[in-house]
């Protein structure tokens, strides 16, 4: 089973950002933790970052050609206000989980609405690079 995971803008510079909202992880952690934990659960995993809100869109879409079982898709500041990423997700008929590394709702005003999260399955946040494993133990659950 085929499990994507978008991972959106700003993502590639963790551990440079700000460690007391994201952490010190740096993306690469994050995927070879959730590597680790697919390879463990027989999982195939496609794992994509993009700063640039058409080529989340396209991959999105082209989960459906891919047999994508599921997705985790963290959309970074797109959360907030890509109608776009929205209906690219809305479109799907998978199990899709939106994390985040920080509690969006303890943060400033603008971030704590998800224009996203309706259309997804679930939605994880602010429990650091956990967010992102508890989203792939989630999916393998729901497939």
């Amino acid at each position: 089973m085929k499990i994507l995971v978008i991972h959106g803008p700003n993502i590639n510079l963790l551990g440079r950002r700000d460690e007391s909202i994201y952490g010190n992880y740096s993306l690469k952690d994050i995927d070879s933790l959730l590597f680790d934990k697919a390879t463990k659960c027989h999982m195939e995993l496609d794992i994509f970052q993009s700063n640039n809100e058409g080529d989340i869109i396209d991959k999105l879409h082209q989960s459906i050609e891919k047999n994508v079982k599921g997705i985790i898709i963290n959309p970074g500041a797109f959360t907030h206000y890509s109608i776009a990423i929205r209906d690219a997700i809305e479109i799907l008929d998978i199990p899709i989980i939106e994390v985040h590394l920080s509690n969006i709702y303890a943060r400033e005003g603008f971030r704590r609405k998800s224009v996203t999260a309706p259309v997804c399955t679930g939605q994880i946040s602010g429990l650091g690079i956990y967010s992102y494993i508890l989203a792939l133990e989630a999916l393998i659950n729901m497939i």
